[in-house]
């Protein structure tokens, strides 16, 4: 636990670094305005085809039904919009994740490796982008589903604020776990680390989803997120870009500083081993 608050704590000093700034605005930006472009061009022929399916399927009918039985009569003007959001908010948070995880976080990791408590730290290379990419879209993926299997209990105000965060820091963790270590460690130290830290590691994405969960809680409950959405999911979704960076500092510090430890009880490990061959093998002069 010491190692998490340590690491916390640097993170949160890096993350005010104007190039970590930097580095949470030029995602935030890119995927913005493709997402803007496509919500753009879907925007009224997606409501229509929502509007159709809420209305005539018979697994979705009864929410409108419901919304209108308890007074809410003008529900249909609104419930194909709130679904649409509703939809886009986790394609658009993944999306986000996954394109901080490919362009930011390497760019962190060399950030942080520069430090003089890591500069020495040997690169072993135990990943590369092609085991990058079939990680992460397979991670990406069993999130989605999770996400499109547990978006019919978003609407419950307890679970709005429960949910997001389990899923986002599952899906944090898996992303950025693999990708600080490509660089510095070998297939076997990962595997080492991830093992001996996966609660740690879990609780820290955990953490980082929890902090997320607050634009997550207004994006998807606020009326004035639903007329004003464009500007308000261009503001979360910065949040999250910069929520997303300070995650990756706090594994990079965290993760680092392990790997570091790892090798130097290996190094010891090795010069005991070394150190009890040369007694067995000194004459023995009794």
């Amino acid at each position: 636990m010491q190692q998490v608050f340590k690491s916390f704590g640097l993170a949160m000093i890096g993350a005010m670094h104007p190039r970590m700034l930097w580095l949470s605005l030029r995602p935030f930006l890119i995927v913005s305005i493709l997402w803007g472009c496509l919500i753009w061009l879907t925007w009224t022929p997606a409501l229509e085809m929502l509007s159709s399916f809420l209305t005539t399927s018979i697994f979705t009918s009864w929410i409108q039904e419901g919304l209108i039985w308890v007074g809410f009569e003008n529900a249909r003007a609104w419930i194909a919009p709130l679904f649409f959001v509703m939809l886009l908010i986790p394609l658009i948070s993944i999306s986000l994740l996954v394109f901080i995880a490919f362009t930011t976080v390497p760019a962190i990791v060399r950030s942080v490796a520069r430090q003089h408590m890591y500069k020495d730290l040997q690169k072993k290379k135990g990943g590369g982008l092609f085991g990058s990419l079939i990680y992460t879209i397979w991670s990406a993926l069993i999130c989605l589903v999770l996400v499109m299997l547990t978006l019919p209990v978003w609407w419950l105000p307890p679970l709005v604020a429960v949910l997001p965060p389990l899923l986002w820091g599952w899906l944090t963790m898996r992303l950025m776990s693999y990708d600080v270590l490509a660089e510095h460690a070998s297939t076997e130290e990962r595997d080492i680390l991830l093992q001996r830290y996966k609660w740690s590691l879990l609780a820290m994405g955990v953490v980082s989803g929890l902090l997320g969960a607050v634009p997550t809680f207004f994006w998807a409950t606020s009326a004035l997120a639903l007329v004003l959405f464009p500007i308000v999911s261009f503001v979360a979704l910065w949040v999250y870009s910069l929520i997303f960076v300070f995650a990756a500092l706090w594994f990079t510090h965290f993760l680092l500083d392990a790997l570091k430890d790892l090798r130097e009880e290996e190094l010891e490990k090795s010069l005991n081993i070394e150190a009890r061959v040369i007694d067995m093998e000194l004459p023995y002069h009794g």
